[in-house]
């Protein structure tokens, strides 16, 4: 008993659980917003794989929405990269994602959507950056994201990136979430939409099985680099 009284002692320390009178409770903690530069080296193959994954869903002349964060910054990454596609327009509301994009520019028309600068992501938000998404409609958005919970649905960190999120969204035929194995069962501050409000959710990495199994009853899932 004096063992595990320890355990549970030194688990609460690290802030994974909360102790209560006669034992324990999982400790409840929101995804925080992290800059830009702190998160890019984080999961980098996963992010490669389902950049790979992403590219491979497009086709020439398509219209790209591409959303901030690290997972879409490899999907431009990829997209330079990928020399056999041409006459792709890519909008994004991403400044250094819109910068990674230039070595490509003679194969993709890139489009940056204006507003109001956010340093933390390099991100460009509204007044004014929702205006030209509302006159838009496009192929495909892929829209990365902070958590994934069966009950919570799709989430992020601010306010002003879940609207610009959400208009995204509104914006493309097709729905796509990118998002490393870490953002499972994660819950962020603001929520975005519904799981069964995108078509599909790209990941890569170990989700354990339950959790993607909850998942995919709501939403399909694609595990890139692993058999789904």
């Amino acid at each position: 008993m004096v063992t595990v009284r320890s355990d549970l002692d030194q688990l609460a320390e690290r802030g994974q659980l909360r102790r209560v009178r006669g034992g324990a409770l999982a400790a409840f903690r929101l995804a925080s917003e992290v800059s830009y530069e702190a998160r890019s080296d984080a999961q980098a193959q996963e992010k490669v794989l389902i950049a790979r994954a992403a590219v491979g869903l497009l086709a020439h002349s398509d219209t790209v929405l591409l959303d901030v964060g690290t997972t879409t910054m490899a999907i431009a990454r990829e997209l330079v990269a990928r020399t056999d596609l041409n006459d792709l327009t890519v909008v994004t509301n991403g400044l250094n994602i819109a910068i990674a994009l230039e070595p490509a520019i003679h194969r993709v028309r890139v489009v940056v959507t204006g507003g109001t600068l956010r340093p933390l992501q390099h991100s460009l938000v509204d007044p004014m950056a929702g205006l030209m998404l509302h006159r838009l409609r496009a192929s495909i958005a892929f829209v990365a994201a902070n958590g994934i919970h069966t009950e919570h649905g799709i989430s992020t960190t601010n306010m002003p990136e879940a609207d610009m999120k959400q208009r995204l969204l509104a914006a493309a035929h097709r729905r796509v979430v990118v998002a490393d194995a870490s953002k499972f069962s994660q819950e962020a501050l603001v929520r975005v939409c519904d799981l069964n409000e995108v078509d599909l959710i790209l990941t890569a990495g170990d989700v354990e099985r339950t959790v993607l199994a909850a998942v995919r009853e709501q939403v399909e899932v694609r595990v890139a680099g692993a058999e789904a």
